[in-house]
């Protein structure tokens, strides 16, 4: 079965893993501070640091935002539950808006119809790491959270997505460009958002012992210094090894998906059942996370089911928020839901062979 999302480990990652487990050490260590180092470098800042996933990330981010309690925060119905989950968890209100039909992405036009006056924060996601137009939601004035979790690689006029708003975070999990397994980084626009953070992550715990200790504190460095209750997020220093390495090769694995891409783009430009991802603009780059289409309802679920037959997975990413009972959401979002019925995610990773992707292809167009 050719699969939808996928990483890809060389020698190299598994050389990393090996020095990782031959050191006797696997906890948070001296790999997940030279990735967060190399990070904080690419990104130009030091306000980076690393979870242990991405949707701790995302809970992190809103907590130190410090948001009113019972707020309200709007978001894209058309993404990862994660999201909603951080809100809820938080004691904020999840508040639903519609995505472009064409971008999958949020806009500002769509998210001051959700305004109120108890909106506390917006939440952008830029879905399949096309950038979102951030000015005009910036221009908003409320607080802004990007959700960089498919966007490690993508760009506005050279600066990197994750870094526009208040806060940003990344995943790093087993299908991400940067992939893993788990992993997650979090950035803020304050230095003392993301101190906080950081102490945060080790059970709210300012020191370590090791730290005390390490630090010539007097006496009994072991005791704890708690500032505050919060669960571990901590990474470990195996994720930290992997991450190291996936940096090192992101850029030859961004060409591959890129050559992918751009092969279904002319291979459906023609295709007038496919309606095919709309690219960046000139002064922006492109992450590749994944590849959607947009296919006539009525074929969709065939379509799959076809694909499935000739040994093609695909998927829908993702099934809109506001129709799960749990968020009890009485919204009404045409372009979320007209997504939900004629969207599929085909396979877009660096792992596929020119002989696969031309299957993929054909087998759609041939269907179609």
């Amino acid at each position: 079965m050719i699969s939808v999302f996928g990483s890809k480990y060389t020698q190299e990652d598994i050389d990393a893993v090996v020095q990782c487990l031959e050191s006797n050490w696997t906890g948070i260590g001296k790999n997940v501070t030279a990735f967060e180092q190399q990070f904080r470098e690419r990104l130009g800042s030091e306000h980076f640091m690393m979870v242990d996933s991405g949707s701790n990330a995302l809970y992190l981010a809103l907590k130190n935002l410090q948001l009113p309690k019972g707020g309200e925060v709007i978001l894209p119905s058309f993404t990862w539950v994660s999201c909603a989950q951080a809100v809820l968890l938080n004691g904020l209100v999840p508040v639903f808006c519609d995505v472009d039909l064409y971008t999958q992405n949020v806009t500002a036009e769509l998210i001051a119809e959700k305004i109120s006056n108890k909106t506390a924060a917006i939440m952008v996601v830029h879905y399949a790491g096309l950038p979102v137009d951030m000015a005009p939601i910036l221009a908003l004035g409320y607080p802004v959270l990007e959700d960089a979790a498919h966007a490690v690689d993508s760009t506005v006029d050279g600066t990197y997505c994750g870094v526009f708003g208040d806060a940003g975070i990344w995943s790093f999990d087993s299908v991400k460009n940067i992939a893993v397994g788990e992993g997650g980084g979090i950035w803020f626009k304050e230095k003392e958002r993301i101190d906080q953070s950081r102490m945060m992550r080790y059970c709210g715990i300012g020191f370590s012992g090791f730290q005390a200790a390490s630090n010539n504190n007097d006496g009994n460095w072991w005791e704890y210094d708690i500032q505050q209750p919060n669960v571990k997020m901590l990474p470990s220093d195996i994720e930290g090894a992997l991450a190291v390495v996936q940096l090192k090769h992101l850029p030859v694995n961004q060409q591959r998906r890129k050559a992918i891409w751009d092969y279904y783009q002319q291979a459906f430009a023609n295709t007038a059942a496919v309606t095919i991802p709309v690219a960046c603009k000139p002064n922006e780059t492109h992450s590749y996370f994944t590849y959607f289409i947009q296919v006539p309802a009525a074929r969709r679920n065939a379509l799959a089911k076809h694909l499935y037959e000739k040994g093609i997975y695909s998927t829908l990413r993702y099934h809109p928020l506001h129709l799960n009972a749990i968020y009890q959401s009485t919204a009404s979002l045409p372009n979320s839901e007209q997504l939900n019925a004629t969207g599929l995610n085909i396979p877009l990773h660096q792992n596929l062979t020119d002989e696969q992707v031309e299957l993929i292809a054909v087998t759609i167009n041939d269907f179609l």
